[in-house]
């Protein structure tokens, strides 16, 4: 029989501030120690999480009514918190050691490139994420990334480009571009939508011929004279300050923070509140959850269905506008294989792929781990075949505790 131990909630409060509060004046303390060593943002850094774990500990106490005044701990508890934080855990372990073999990763310069890099692939695993809550995929996400940004780039070059797309287009709005690019991912968004929800066609299927034929159309377009499939640059500066702009930056001081930081934020909450708020939102978990007791329930299961295939395309289109922006340039190549990256990482971060289960702080988490693998490796110089290697094994030991967790329930 497991020995169980309840502790008030208030405690485990304090405990939490306590060690926050000491970690914030160990930081202060390494920043005034050491200020003339090179130790570069890791103070601000300790700092930075100690005011983060007194902040979660005062959550705690103000919540404490509504989650619970206590906490009960157990072997079984213990197993179940490294079992579901297992990743995030291994990941932190891994910062680590990139620390200690490369000492300039400490660096908030750092930090924000990982968030940038971020952004655009955190708001197509947002997209995706809504078909996965529904036990199902969509394949064409990636596709719909580089069409998105094929269009967009293609009426949007400066008129001194020697290679425009279209010679005689005048300077249109640059609204008029993204538009047409979000449009065109949503009508394969419909298709993808009616495919599944008319003919129950496995959203795999469904999604994988619609991923051919948007690559399909994509390259005819692209290949259009007088461009010829030659890579769309020139890019108008209205458009790539969509993707390049700087927020709060001090020439010699501050680089500033990518606009795509604060448009992710947005995009995030609206997310989580669609999911948490709203009646479409508690339909996707419940249609995950067991579809046939969602019908009896009376949910719309077609029109839920249509809708959950078109949100997650204008996110696509929303990010390969953005990701265009961001790299001011584009190609039909654009996009290719961002979809299994944004599955990883939700399925990383708890999105079950089994339906129903599934929160947008942990696809959030997910995007940051590959983000951080990604640039972390790359960093101290390990070779990409061996990054692959490390993200394979990742994803086989997410799956693998996904649906252990799935058979215990």
């Amino acid at each position: 029989m497991q020995r169980e131990k309840v502790i008030p909630r208030q405690k485990i409060a304090i405990v939490y501030i306590i060690v926050g509060f000491v970690l914030a004046l160990v930081g202060v303390l390494l920043k005034v120690a050491f200020y003339k060593k090179t130790m570069y943002d890791l103070p601000w850094w300790v700092i930075g999480i100690g005011v983060i774990l007194v902040g979660y500990g005062l959550l705690q106490i103000l919540n404490a009514e509504r989650i619970g005044s206590e906490v009960v701990f157990s072997q079984r508890t213990a197993k179940s918190f490294l079992t579901n934080n297992a990743i995030i855990l291994a990941l932190l372990l891994l910062v680590i050691v990139i620390m200690f073999i490369e000492p300039r990763f400490m660096q908030n310069k750092v930090l924000l490139d990982i968030m940038t890099q971020s952004s655009t692939r955190l708001i197509i695993a947002l997209g995706i994420c809504f078909t996965l809550l529904i036990a199902g995929t969509d394949l064409s996400a990636g596709r719909m990334v580089g069409l998105a940004a094929v269009i967009s780039t293609s009426m949007l070059q400066t008129p001194t480009y020697g290679n425009r797309f279209f010679p005689n287009l005048p300077q249109i709005p640059v609204a008029f571009p993204i538009i047409a690019a979000i449009v065109a991912c949503l009508l394969f968004g419909v298709l993808n939508g009616f495919l599944v929800a008319r003919f129950d066609m496995h959203p795999f299927i469904a999604t994988l011929a619609t991923q051919v034929m948007i690559f399909g159309a994509c390259s005819l377009y692209f290949d259009m004279p007088p461009n010829r499939s030659q890579p769309i640059g020139g890019i108008r500066s209205d458009f790539t300050a969509l993707g390049q702009t700087m927020l709060f930056s001090q020439k010699g001081v501050f680089d500033g923070i990518s606009i795509l930081i604060p448009i992710a934020l947005v995009i995030c909450v609206i997310i989580w509140f669609v999911l948490n708020k709203t009646v479409f939102g508690k339909n996707v978990y419940a249609i995950g959850g067991n579809r046939e007791a969602a019908v009896v329930s009376g949910v719309n299961v077609f029109a839920t269905i249509m809708f959950i295939f078109i949100l997650a395309s204008g996110l696509y289109g929303i990010g390969g506008v953005l990701e265009a922006a961001r790299t001011a340039g584009a190609s039909n190549a654009y996009g290719n294989g961002y979809e299994l990256d944004a599955i990883a990482a939700c399925v990383v971060g708890g999105v079950s792929l089994n339906g129903g289960v599934g929160k947008i702080r942990g696809i959030v988490t997910g995007v940051l781990i590959f983000s951080v693998i990604q640039y972390g490796l790359q960093f101290i110089g390990v070779s990409p075949m061996w990054q692959q290697i490390l993200k394979g094994v990742i994803i086989a030991v997410a799956v693998a505790l996904d649906l252990s967790k799935y058979r215990r329930k």
